[in-house]
C-alpha cells in the first residue's frame, strides 16, 4: 500500500464528467515479420508476458474514508487483463485522419475508477498492414518522463530480441486494506504534513519576495496567469467529447533553427505552435491583439534519479507565444527571451514547490467545487488562466522493437482542462518529432488546420534563418 502524492490525486480530484484526466500514449507499429505476423490474440499475450514491467498497470486506488487524506494504491486483488484491453478497426482506407478520429472516440470516455487507471486498444485496419496500440492511462498514475521509461522497458533496441524482459521480483495481489487501517495512517500522515508546514511558509514567503524584487527590477516578465491571458473561443467550458490530431516534423531541421537562432529546442517548437495558431485564428478573424499564454510542464525529476515507472514530478512554467509579433524570427527570439525569464522565476520558486503545496489539498472540498465548477460552466466566467499547455518530452533516440514489430511512431497527449481547451505534446523518436494535439470540438473545430500548419511553419523557419544567415555572410 503506498499513498498518493498531492499532485498525483489532485489529477483524480480535478475529475468531472467533461474534465477527463486520462492521457494517450499511441503505439504505431509494423507487423511482426515472423510467420505468426499480428493478431489480437498475440497482442494480448505479448502485454501480459510484459506486465511485470508495468507497475502502475496492476495498481488499482482506494479512497480513504471521509476523505480525510489522499487516496492510497493498492496491487488490485481482483486485476483482469482481459478488462483493460480492447480492439477496434478504424475506417477505410486506415490513413492518419481514420486513426487519429478513432483515437478522438477512445479519448471522449472516462476511466474506471474501481480498476486499474489503463486501457490499451488494439487498433486494427490501418493503411500499409499497421496497427496502432493506444494506451489511454490517468494522468495520477504517471507523467510524460514516467510514460518514457514504461515504455522502455517493455520494447527492445535490436529487432531480434523477442523475448519478454526477465521479471524483477514476482507480483503479489493486495487484500483491501481495513477502514480502521485506512483512517489509521491517514491521521498519522496527515500529523507529518502538518509538521512540516511551517518550514514551507518560510521558504514560500522568501521565494515570493525574491520573485516580486526580480519583477521590480526587469523589464521583461513571464506573464501572469488570468492576468496577461487573453481570451480565445477554445478557452471555454468543456463537453465530454474530444478530438485528436497528429503531425510530425524533422528534429534535424528543429536543431538547425536552434543552432542559426541562438535558442532551444523547446523555443522552436513554441515558436511553431505559435505560427500555427496564429495561422488558425487568423482565418477565423479571432486572433486576439495581445500575445497567447502557453504553460509548459517541467519535468523535476534529477538528471541522477533512478528511472522512475509512475507517478508524477512535474511542476509548471508560464511563457509567452508572443502571437502579437508577426515576423517568426523575430517572434523567435521573443520567445526565447520571455521563456529564460520563466525559468529564472521557476528556480526563485523552487522547482518542487507547487508539489509540496498541494500535498495540502483538501480531497473532498477540491472535487465538490471542481464538480461544481464544471456543471455551472463557470469557465465561460473569467479570462482563462492560460489559453493551452504545450509539452514537450525527449523520447527514446533510437529504434525500438517488440515481438519482431517495428516501433514506427509515438504520439502522446496529456487532458484538457475547463477553460484550457488545448494541449499539444511533443514526443521525440529516432530523429523525428511526433505532434498530437488534443481539443474539444465544441469549443475547437478544425484541430488539424492546428497540426497540419506545423511542419510549414518549421519550413518556413528554416527558409527564412537561412535566407538571412546567407544574407549575412554575403
Amino acid at each position: 500500500m503506498e499513498r498518493l502524492s498531492g499532485l498525483d490525486a489532485g489529477f483524480l480530484y480535478m475529475e468531472t464528467p467533461t474534465l477527463l484526466m486520462h492521457t494517450l500514449k499511441v503505439a504505431v507499429v509494423e507487423p511482426p515479420r515472423d510467420q505468426e505476423g499480428y493478431s489480437f490474440d498475440r497482442f494480448v499475450r505479448t502485454l501480459g508476458e510484459r506486465l511485470h514491467t508495468l507497475p502502475p498497470f496492476r495498481r488499482r486506488v482506494v479512497e480513504v474514508p471521509g476523505r480525510i487524506a489522499h487516496p492510497v494504491w493498492i496491487e488490485d486483488p481482483d486485476f483482469d487483463l482481459s478488462r483493460h484491453v480492447r480492439r477496434t478497426t478504424v475506417a477505410a482506407p486506415g490513413g492518419p485522419r481514420e486513426m487519429d478520429d478513432a483515437i478522438a472516440t477512445i479519448a471522449s470516455t472516462p476511466l474506471d475508477r474501481s480498476r486499474p487507471l489503463w486501457e490499451l486498444w488494439a487498433l486494427e485496419g490501418l493503411a500499409h498492414g499497421r496497427f496502432a496500440a493506444v494506451t489511454k492511462i490517468h494522468h495520477a498514475a504517471a507523467d510524460g518522463v514516467a510514460a518514457s521509461a514504461l515504455l522502455a522497458n517493455v520494447m527492445a533496441t535490436d529487432l531480434a530480441d523477442t523475448d519478454p524482459p526477465p521479471g524483477a521480483r514476482d507480483w503479489k495481489p493486495e487484500p483491501i486494506p481495513s477502514r480502521w487501517r485506512l483512517v489509521r495512517d491517514a491521521i498519522a500522515d496527515q500529523l507529518g504534513n502538518l509538521w512540516r508546514l511551517p518550514a514551507l511558509i518560510s521558504r514560500t514567503w522568501r521565494s515570493v519576495g525574491q520573485v516580486l524584487r526580480r519583477r521590480r527590477e526587469t523589464s521583461l516578465s513571464p506573464p501572469l496567469p488570468i492576468k496577461d491571458t487573453p481570451d480565445t473561443a477554445f478557452n471555454a467550458s468543456l463537453t465530454a467529447r474530444r478530438s485528436f490530431a497528429t503531425s510530425s516534423i524533422s528534429l534535424d531541421d528543429v536543431k538547425t533553427v536552434k543552432t542559426r537562432v541562438g535558442v532551444t529546442v523547446n523555443d522552436v517548437l513554441l515558436g511553431i505552435v505559435a505560427e500555427s495558431l496564429r495561422r488558425y485564428l487568423s482565418k477565423r478573424h479571432a486572433l486576439p491583439i495581445r500575445s497567447l499564454v502557453a504553460g509548459i510542464p517541467v519535468s523535476t525529476d534529477r538528471p541522477d534519479d533512478v528511472a522512475r515507472l509512475g507517478g508524477n514530478r512535474v511542476s509548471n512554467l508560464f511563457t509567452s507565444l508572443r502571437t502579437d509579433i508577426a515576423d517568426p524570427v523575430e517572434r523567435l527570439g521573443a520567445i526565447h527571451a520571455v521563456t529564460a525569464e520563466a525559468k529564472v522565476v521557476q528556480n526563485m520558486l523552487g522547482a518542487t514547490m507547487m508539489q509540496e503545496w498541494v500535498e495540502y489539498t483538501p480531497p473532498g472540498p477540491f472535487a465538490w467545487f471542481m464538480g461544481r465548477y464544471s456543471a455551472h460552466r463557470l469557465a465561460d466566467r473569467h479570462h482563462p488562466p492560460i489559453n493551452l499547455v504545450v509539452s514537450n518530452v525527449p523520447g527514446p533516440p533510437d529504434a525500438l522493437y517488440i515481438a519482431g514489430a517495428d516501433l514506427c511512431e509515438i504520439y502522446s497527449v496529456g487532458p484538457i482542462l475547463e477553460g484550457i481547451g488545448l494541449n499539444i505534446t511533443v514526443w521525440s523518436y529516432a530523429q523525428r518529432m511526433y505532434v498530437s494535439a488534443l481539443s474539444c470540438p465544441d469549443t475547437m473545430p478544425g484541430l488539424h488546420e492546428v497540426t497540419d500548419a506545423i511542419p510549414h511553419a518549421l519550413a518556413d523557419l528554416l527558409a527564412t534563418t537561412g535566407a538571412r544567415e546567407q544574407s549575412a555572410g554575403a
